[in-house]
């Protein structure tokens, strides 16, 4: 299970963020502790950020984002004991507490957040070490609960070479790109040239023209004019790019690039860049009804299991308290017998059973769906690898275009561009399939409800 967690501000922020319905498609709030409201978490986090006014404590909030692997059905017992651990292992016992539970694209994760101002001594709490303490219990994690542990956990020097930053996904986004493709690209002609003048050559045959940054040193321009920083997206260190760029005053301007390109972009591969995405609008509808009908489905199933556990709590309370002798010589005799406390002790084991037993229906309400969510999630995947390929086809041929234009004969023809692309990533992907299967196998080994077998 993956723990990333930082210290926080703006409590309004972080709870609209935590309890966004647009980006997620179930949000559930799990848990309010030490606060005075019980069921808004916008509240809650305000209250805790109107006691940080008392102090001089700018980011008096700890959140902690719980990502377990994609192919495990985790359950609810296992998020709140790793939670229970990271509060021990941060020293904030007995902080007041919110825990929230996000899904997405048929995945489930939790996000756990602790004030950190100490309201005996107004002061907030030292947090030292957070990420290396947060590694070590996500590999305790992983080694407790036999689930195959990522190689950059176990070496950091096996990180994957295509991991990207939140900054790098968010800029291939914009684009409509595979960042793994993108980063594919550039480490690509990184590795097989050995001068300035071969690497602009081999991104050039790729559609990325090098231009002179503002701020980011070297840059690579494609046709959309969307700027990519060589270093980063290469994964090289900034000093290497500037050993092996001596002029770099000779580059044209970000600026002079995109005039450039855009007079060497053909208006007929315009459209037909443009018919490739009407084509793929009109083909989304259909899988995007599907979800939105499965989400909204799955909604109505968990508030009616909701209602089914709050009228059988009630039933149920009202019979264990129909139990305990409420007044009278019964009472005073059941007490002096003292089997008032064994009725008691009774009726609090009865009450954390069926609190159990509701939790174990959810957790296997939750997985059920999550299943079935992940089959309409691979028809999705699908269709957004055969837009991927259409799009690279699209920009081999822009870029094969700008060649020709230049008096250079293209090296790549369009149809294999994609192909061409994937050895890396699709190495990564046959892996990825093969835990996920081995995590199936593992599941149904098991069986249902093991959160609560400890």
């Amino acid at each position: 299970m993956i723990l990333k967690g930082s210290q926080r501000g703006n409590a309004a922020k972080l709870a609209t963020h935590l309890m966004n319905m647009q980006d997620n498609e179930h949000v559930s709030l799990h848990e309010l502790r030490g606060f005075m409201s019980e069921d808004d978490l916008h509240g809650a986090l305000k209250e805790s950020e109107a006691i940080a006014k008392g102090t001089r404590c700018q980011q008096h909030l700890f959140s902690l984002s719980l990502n377990p692997p994609q192919d495990q059905r985790v359950d609810t017992a296992i998020f709140e004991a790793a939670i229970e651990l990271a509060e021990q292992r941060l020293g904030l016992d007995s902080q007041p507490r919110a825990v929230v539970f996000h899904e997405k694209e048929g995945r489930r994760h939790a996000h756990a957040v602790w004030s950190r101002i100490d309201t005996d001594t107004m002061t907030a709490k030292q947090l030292s070490f957070t990420k290396r303490r947060l590694m070590e219990l996500s590999q305790e994690l992983y080694l407790q609960h036999g689930w195959d542990m990522p190689k950059g956990m176990i070496d950091c020097a096996a990180k994957n070479p295509l991991t990207f930053t939140r900054a790098e996904w968010q800029q291939a986004q914009r684009t409509k790109q595979d960042p793994q493709i993108i980063k594919a690209i550039f480490k690509d002609a990184w590795q097989r040239s050995d001068s300035a003048d071969a690497l602009k050559a081999a991104l050039e045959a790729r559609g990325y023209y090098l231009a002179k940054g503002d701020r980011r040193g070297i840059v690579a321009v494609d046709y959309r004019g969307e700027a990519y920083a060589l270093s980063r997206w290469s994964g090289v260190k900034a000093k290497d790019v500037t050993a092996r760029f001596k002029e770099v005053e000779a580059l044209p301007s970000i600026e002079e690039q995109k005039q450039r390109l855009g007079g060497l972009v053909a208006d007929k591969l315009r459209s037909h860049a443009q018919e490739l995405a009407a084509g793929h609008k009109k083909l989304r509808p259909a899988l995007e009804l599907r979800r939105t009908q499965m989400v909204e489905r799955h909604r109505t199933e968990r508030t009616e299991l909701a209602h089914l556990h709050k009228h059988r709590e009630a039933r149920e309370a009202a019979a264990r308290a129909a139990r305990l002798p409420q007044k009278g010589l019964g009472k005073l005799w059941s007490r002096l017998t003292g089997k008032y406390s064994e009725l008691k002790a009774q009726s609090e084991h009865d009450a954390w059973q069926a609190l159990r037993r509701d939790q174990a229906e959810r957790d296997k309400m939750i997985a059920k769906q999550l299943d079935e969510r992940q089959r309409l999630q691979e028809a999705i995947k699908k269709q957004r690898e055969e837009q991927l390929q259409e799009l690279m086809s699209i920009r081999q041929q822009l870029a094969n275009v700008m060649l020709m234009k230049q008096g250079k004969n293209p090296t790549i023809m369009p149809k294999d561009a994609a192909q061409k692309l994937r050895p890396q990533v699709r190495s990564a992907d046959r892996a990825r399939e093969t835990r996920q299967g081995q995590g199936r196998e593992r599941e149904r080994s098991r069986g249902p409800n093991r959160g609560f077998e400890r």
